[in-house]
Formats: C-alpha cells, sequence, structure tokens
C-alpha cells in the first residue's frame, strides 16, 4: 500500500472488506438493495484485486482510523476493455464525509490517472435517483448515454450508463 496525495493507493488489509460494507449500509438502508449487492461487491472487487496491476488500475482510499471515509477505483483489466474503455467502480464516500470535498478529491485524482494513462473512455454505471453523484459525474465530463430498466444490482432500478471520453 502506497499513500500520496493523503490516499492510499491500491489494496490495504480489510479493503474488500470495509468497501463491501460502506456499500451495503448505504444502499440497504437508502434503496432496500439487499445481500445480493453485498457479495456482488466483495466478490467483483476481490476478483478485481486478483489481477491488479498498478501501472494499469487504481483504487484510491481514505480512512479515519480503521473506517473507510471514502473510495474509488479505475479497473482497465476487465475483459471488455478494449470496447468499453476502463471502468469506473466503487466510489463511495462515508455519510460521515458527505460534502466535505472527499469525493471531489477522489475523482480529481482517479481522472488524472485515466488521463495520464491516455484510455480512450472511462465508463461507470449507477442509477438514476443519485443527483449529487451525477453532479459530480457531469462535472467531470461524463454523459449519460444509456438508461434501462435492469436488476443488476438486485433489485429493479432504472440503470445508467455515463461515458467520459478523455481530454
Amino acid at each position: 500500500m502506497v499513500e500520496t496525495d493523503g490516499f492510499h493507493r491500491g489494496w490495504c488489509p480489510g479493503l474488500i472488506g470495509s468497501v463491501a460494507t460502506l456499500h451495503s449500509r448505504y444502499y440497504a438502508r437508502h434503496w432496500d438493495f439487499g445481500v445480493y449487492f453485498e457479495t456482488k461487491v466483495a466478490r467483483e472487487m476481490a476478483d478485481y484485486f486478483d489481477r491488479y496491476d498498478a501501472e494499469r488500475d487504481l483504487t484510491l482510499s481514505q480512512f479515519d482510523g480503521p473506517d473507510l471515509s471514502g473510495t474509488i477505483s479505475i479497473d482497465a483489466g476487465e475483459s471488455d476493455f478494449a470496447e468499453r474503455g476502463a471502468h469506473l467502480r466503487w466510489f463511495i464516500t462515508a455519510d460521515s464525509t458527505r460534502g466535505s470535498g472527499l469525493g471531489r478529491r477522489l475523482m480529481a485524482t482517479a481522472m488524472a490517472h485515466v488521463d495520464a494513462q491516455t484510455y480512450p473512455q472511462v465508463y461507470l454505471t449507477t442509477f438514476a435517483g443519485l443527483e449529487a453523484a451525477r453532479h459530480l459525474y457531469e462535472s467531470f465530463g461524463f454523459d449519460l448515454v444509456r438508461e434501462t430498466r435492469a436488476e443488476t444490482w438486485g433489485r429493479e432500478v432504472s440503470e445508467q450508463l455515463f461515458v467520459r471520453t478523455t481530454p
């Protein structure tokens, strides 16, 4: 684990569990997501770290003592990378840090990584109703390119695909 810009880069002990916990607690409380979602987050993040390459991929996290304050990842090792580009994943901040600018700093550092790697584009999937997150994505140049009803996260939502072409 390397620390720069106040963020830990890469994997550190307990990170996968902390990311799954932060996501599952938030989305269970606000969106009624259940065990399917929590296991999906943990499983996919574990798969990501099995193929993680620090030159290509990026995971940033910030902790307040043992508690995860926020995280973001850029996954450029997925099998569909050539077609879709890098995948922005697991972006979340703790309730206690929302509005502090942490999310914007995480996003800025992640987009600097994407731009430095010269990936042609980066994409993310989310769903309608997360207006603060959408505003942040759009402020970093992401455009909504598709919206469909889907059960990707264990319950039906209006899933959105956002894409940012590298400047």
